[in-house]
């Protein structure tokens, strides 16, 4: 596919479906692994509005390979969930390549994604994340490993990536032909580098670029899709196979509504009012006391999402205050009657970048990482420490 392809109209957009080993996702969008974002219970949120793959928060594979709690709640799936996607951190291949053949021979999962492209120094310090890329020799034999495993259970595996460490150390191209050349099923590309974060503006001319070195398999664009519109002009300008949705549907579930009509050539969009977004913050409560079986744990996680869901609606500030702070489901259920229910879809106010974009910074490395692309005898040792006995990141 070539961006002249592609139709005239800005609001309409007709993709084929996309195709991973032997699954097909009819609507060509990921929601991105987001750590305590996309738990069960905003999936579920999402998969009520639109189609897509829906993918689980990152799970290490040393907690999983050790079976603690935490991990082995990551990777739950809804039974109606059709494709269950897990996201998998490491940086050992015998490790990960063990967590793959547990999530194969356990029937635990349908779709496998390697993560390649967290910024956070926790992670990329030991040498992890968006920092292991840099590694050839240490990211192809991960990949190998990996998809080998995978492949005993026909399960697709894919890589999410950023262009590089920074601008001075870029691998994406390099990775995405190993990645490729390993049989990945897909590569998704951040159009950002480790330290810009979340800055700043993602470069969907790298996105272009990796999709015109890799003609043969699914290449997919991640970075500043906040509206189907968004979405439109990715593939437009990069001519990818699909999206990956992150930040832009914090607080908008129904984001993949929007995403799923594009997708299918229709200009509807979805514009709920302040009655629809009270009553999805609370579904969204009950959806993750179901998750946590606990009540006073599922409004703690609540909380971060209220700036999200009701950026650009009006809503008094000592009501937001109460609401950030919310401690049950019979307070919040107070609160949410306290709102104009009246009220209309405020537009532009409530659309836009959400969450915290962060500052460019200097990636925090493993001594001496970027001297050179093999791994040093200290390096090795210390990479070990990057299978960190949690999640998320």
């Amino acid at each position: 596919m070539t961006v002249t392809d592609l139709p005239a109209s800005s609001t309409r957009l007709e993709l084929p479906p996309l195709k991973l080993g032997n699954i097909t996702v009819p609507t060509p969008v990921v929601l991105a692994p987001m750590a305590g974002i996309t738990n069960t219970a905003f999936r579920r949120l999402c998969r009520e509005y639109g189609g897509g793959l829906y993918v689980s928060e990152m799970v290490t594979s040393r907690a999983l390979v050790e079976r603690t709690p935490e991990s082995l709640r990551i990777i739950k799936h809804d039974d109606d969930e059709k494709v269950r996607s897990v996201q998998l951190y490491g940086v050992d291949p015998a490790t990960v390549g063990k967590a793959v053949r547990m999530l194969v021979e356990e029937d635990r999962a349908d779709h496998i994604d390697l993560n390649f492209g967290c910024p956070v120094a926790k992670v990329t310090r030991k040498g992890g994340g968006a920092a292991l890329p840099w590694k050839t020799a240490l990211f192809t034999a991960i990949v190998r490993t990996a998809v080998r495993e995978a492949g005993r259970g026909n399960i697709p595996l894919t890589i999410k990536m950023r262009k590089g460490i920074d601008d001075d150390h870029l691998t994406y191209l390099e990775a995405g032909r190993i990645a490729r050349d390993s049989g990945v099923a897909a590569v998704a590309l951040h159009g950002r580098t480790a330290s810009q974060f979340y800055s700043g503006q993602a470069d969907w001319s790298a996105i272009a670029r990796l999709r015109e070195s890799l003609p043969d398999i699914p290449v997919l664009g991640n970075g500043d899709i906040w509206s189907a519109e968004d979405a439109i002009r990715m593939v437009r300008e990069t001519g990818v196979d699909g999206v990956v949705i992150g930040r832009g549907c914090q607080g908008r579930p129904w984001l993949f509504g929007d995403l799923m009509a594009a997708f299918e050539g229709s200009e509807s969009r979805h514009k709920p009012g302040l009655a629809e977004v009270s009553d999805s913050v609370y579904r969204h409560a009950q959806l993750l006391i179901d998750t946590f079986g606990d009540e006073d744990k599922a409004l703690r996680d609540i909380r971060k999402h209220m700036a999200w869901y009701f950026k650009g609606y009006v809503v008094g500030g000592e009501l937001r205050a109460k609401l950030s702070t919310v401690p049950t489901l019979e307070v919040l259920r107070s609160l949410l009657d306290q709102l104009d229910r009246d009220a209309a879809y405020p537009g532009p106010d409530a659309e836009g970048p959400r969450g915290r974009a962060g500052t460019p910074k200097r990636t925090a490395l493993p001594d001496g990482w970027l001297n050179e692309r093999a791994l040093s005898p200290a390096q090795q040792a210390v990479i070990g420490a990057a299978e960190l006995d949690v999640s998320g990141g």
